[in-house]
């Protein structure tokens, strides 16, 4: 029974926040948009080089903030999925590819445990990818410099499971507790507002899944993302190509 209350109050409080982030981003991106406009349309005619780099500053800061209302939006009504059979291991190949330069400028090692073979699945092959690609940026976020990421697939029976392993300084109780809140952060200033989780946590739930972490203090963090699907067979959990 309290397990069940539990479950109640956490979908309440997030039914609430999905409210909030849709209202809020209404209103916050108009005066957003007119900002980053007047600013662009100053900097066409100014000469002095002090005034350019104010301009310059406010124009990007305000397109920051828009991204973050992006993300707000994202997670309080998402666009409606694009259900379609795609390759899951060559998805993955691509992420691997797109990643690689990010996390040689951290000196990252990062390994893509990806399955040779095909593995389709159904879903929507673009916000799969948005949802994967924000928990390896997370991840590479949460080392900083000097670590390692380990993507790895595992197949079972209807469904398929995305492990996203970094070696980085853990997550605290008191922090997992608001992991999915969008409006939680845990990091130090200046480190962004951490949408990533939330933004992957919708989409996943809207393809019928669930997002799982575990972590300790010191000891790395290990995000799974499990996707149901119609026609799996399991494999050997080392199977795959390792790409890093």
């Amino acid at each position: 029974m309290q397990d069940d209350l539990r479950t109640q109050l956490e979908q309440e409080k997030l039914d609430a926040m999905k409210e909030l982030a849709y209202g809020a981003s209404h209103e916050i991106n108009n005066p957003l948009a007119n900002i980053a406009a007047r600013a662009q349309t100053l900097l066409r005619d100014e000469q002095q080089q002090e005034r350019r780099s104010a301009l310059q500053a406010i124009h990007s800061q305000a397109m920051r903030a828009h991204e973050m209302i992006s993300d707000l939006m994202l997670f309080a009504r998402p666009p409606k999925l694009d259900i379609q059979a795609f390759d899951l291991a060559e998805l993955l190949r691509e992420l691997a590819k797109s990643f690689a330069l990010q996390a040689e400028q951290h000196r990252i090692a990062c390994q893509w445990r990806v399955p040779e073979t095909q593995l389709i699945i159904q879903g929507d092959r673009q916000q799969l990818a948005v949802a994967i690609s924000a928990l390896c940026s997370n991840a590479i976020e949460a080392i900083g410099f000097d670590g390692t990421v380990d993507v790895a697939i595992r197949l079972e029976p209807q469904q398929v499971w995305l492990d996203v392993a970094d070696s980085g300084p853990g997550i605290s109780a008191t922090v997992r507790k608001h992991l999915f809140d969008p409006f939680f952060s845990g990091r130090e200033a200046g480190r962004g507002l951490g949408f990533g989780l939330s933004k992957s946590w919708r989409i996943v739930t809207d393809h019928g899944g669930t997002i799982t972490v575990r972590s300790e203090p010191e000891e790395g963090t290990i995000v799974s993302l499990r996707l149901p699907v119609e026609h799996t067979e399991p494999v050997c959990e080392n199977a795959g190509q390792e790409l890093s």
